[in-house]
């Protein structure tokens, strides 16, 4: 199957709480950027979309949805900045194997999203991710095992 994990647009620095920060608006251009190169490369559909409940990640995610489709978009509180990735790859696991997903998008935030790639991977540190970076990840759900096939920067 394939994952694809995306960090959030470019957010403002200051909001009442971390989970409000909005994005800019060249937020939302980088992010629409990468979807569009996503979509140069032959991915316009995912089976599932999960995105962090943090005001950035969903504003990216509204930002995007345009370019691509999905029939099952979720909002998951674990996958939020500080999620357990560990934890999100087996739940990603176990729904691939039981809704015999083909693709899956994950919306998030750093440190997750380097965690998430690393952990997808196995025998990989955790990369940095630039906001609106795009990984896209060929997973082995049976095996546990993956490769990075390409990774998107605006």
């Amino acid at each position: 199957m394939k994952v694809f994990i995306m960090r959030h647009g470019e957010a403002v620095h200051y909001a009442p709480s971390d989970e409000e920060r909005a994005l800019t608006s060249h937020g939302k251009e980088c992010s629409v950027i990468v979807a569009r190169a996503c979509k140069q490369q032959g991915y316009s559909e995912f089976d599932k979309v999960l995105v962090s409940p943090y005001l950035r990640a969903q504003q990216t995610w509204a930002a995007i949805s345009s370019e691509f489709s999905s029939n099952d978009v979720v909002t998951s509180d674990d996958i939020t900045p500080y999620g357990q990735a560990e934890d999100v790859v087996e739940y990603v696991s176990a729904i691939a194997e039981l809704e015999n997903l083909e693709s899956i998008l994950l919306v998030s935030h750093l440190p997750l999203v380097g965690y998430l790639t690393a952990e997808f991977v196995g025998d990989i540190s955790a990369p940095m991710f630039p906001t609106s970076g795009l990984v896209c990840i060929e997973y082995d759900v049976e095996r546990r095992q993956g490769e990075v096939l390409w990774h998107i920067h605006p």
